[in-house]
Formats: structure tokens, C-alpha cells, sequence
């Protein structure tokens, strides 16, 4: 019987990240944790009223590890904010643990392997900026065709498999959440 256990995410920070220290077998390591909105259905806009109605939003918990040559969690803690939109693969975890009263408790949450920020930072430089794994595709974008047959449309993923940044298709106003 086959197992997998892969997720894949593409959601808005509800918080800032939270990052700590710890030491595992000798070695020195790092945790980032963040929690990220996934919208299930969207939200409609409401005509007469103008608001926002319907639609179904999950939260799930995130945490990403500083892994060897791999430093997610310092990029994580250094440059994501509350509110900036990211794309998330990882897996599944399930944490237990016992609280206080005695009575066992579990969470289940995703551990990332690799991140991409689907926005521009703040010094203007763009998003679709690859975390976990490095950008194999180093070619310049082909030039411009001039043709009068309209052009293919544009794919949500690059040429390493990597999400595309999609920030820039919607405005933030329109963003319900």
C-alpha cells in the first residue's frame, strides 16, 4: 500500500512569524511558525449591500525549519508579515501533547519544505521568489514576438515547477480577507 503525505498551500499570513532557537543532537537549529489563511470557496460581493458574504476560509498552523544550506526559517522570520501572501509545500504533522488539566490534546499542522513570497518586498524587488529549493532557471524571459495570432496564456507555474507570482491579477481591495 502506498503512502504520500504532501501538501501544497497558497494563503495570507494571519500573524507575524514567531521564530525561536533550539539544539538537537549537539547542532544548533531554528523554528519559524506562522499561522496562513487558506480560502476553500471565495467570498461574493454582495451588490445592494457591497459587502462581503459566503465563501469559507481555513487556518492552519505552519512551521518551517532551518534545514542544512537551506536558512527558510531565517528568511521567514526576516522578510514575511502579517498579510503577505505565500505558497507553502510541505507535509502533514500531527502534535500531541498533555496540558495542564491532564487531558491529551493534538493539533494537526503542516511543516514546509519549501516557501515561495508571491509578493514584491518592500525594496520593490518581486515576488515568486523560490525559499526551499534554488531557482534552477537562470535564462533571461525570451523577447517580445511580434505576431497577430494572440498569445498563449500565461501559466501559474515557472520552468522549475515553482508557482508563479499571482499578486499582481488581483487588487488588494478586492482581497475579502
Amino acid at each position: 500500500m502506498a503512502n504520500l503525505n504532501k501538501v501544497m498551500l497558497i494563503g495570507r499570513l494571519t500573524r507575524d512569524p514567531e521564530a525561536r532557537s533550539f539544539m538537537s543532537s549537539g547542532r544548533e537549529g531554528k523554528v519559524a511558525k506562522f499561522g496562513l489563511a487558506v480560502k476553500y470557496m471565495m467570498d461574493k460581493k454582495n451588490p445592494a449591500t457591497g459587502q462581503w458574504e459566503g465563501g469559507e476560509t481555513t487556518f492552519i498552523d505552519i512551521e518551517v525549519f532551518n534545514r542544512e544550506n537551506r536558512q527558510i526559517a531565517d528568511l521567514v522570520e526576516q522578510r514575511l508579515r502579517k498579510g503577505h501572501q505565500v505558497y507553502v509545500e510541505g507535509r502533514l504533522r500531527l502534535n500531541k501533547w498533555t496540558d495542564k488539566d491532564g487531558q491529551e490534546r493534538q493539533k494537526l499542522l503542516v511543516v514546509a519544505d519549501n516557501i515561495e513570497f508571491l509578493e514584491a518586498r518592500a525594496d520593490g524587488v518581486g515576488g515568486g521568489e523560490p525559499m526551499g529549493r534554488p531557482r534552477t532557471n537562470t535564462q533571461a524571459s525570451p523577447p517580445a514576438r511580434k505576431s497577430s495570432s494572440p498569445a498563449p496564456a500565461p501559466s501559474n507555474y515557472d520552468d522549475d515547477g515553482g508557482m508563479d507570482s499571482m499578486a499582481d491579477e488581483t487588487p488588494a481591495d478586492d482581497i475579502p480577507f
